[in-house]
């Protein structure tokens, strides 16, 4: 499991300036690698809080159709 240590805005923000690094083709292939890294732990984090808030939406929905 990925620290959700990160906010979901402050995750999804330093990804897109990770694939914005990666895409500029001017990293080294050893730092395109760590930020290749980076990139895929802070899309996980992104995802964790995506399907927390969706848990928690399918347990408020039986309150709310009540």
């Amino acid at each position: 499991m990925v620290s959700k240590n990160i906010s979901y805005e402050a995750a999804r923000d330093e990804l897109a300036q990770v694939v914005s690094q990666l895409e500029s083709g001017q990293a080294t292939l050893e730092d395109s690698l760590k930020l290749w890294e980076r990139g895929e732990e802070l899309a996980k984090i992104c995802q964790e809080w995506l399907d927390g808030a969706k848990e928690q939406l399918a347990a408020a929905r039986p309150t709310i159709e009540e």
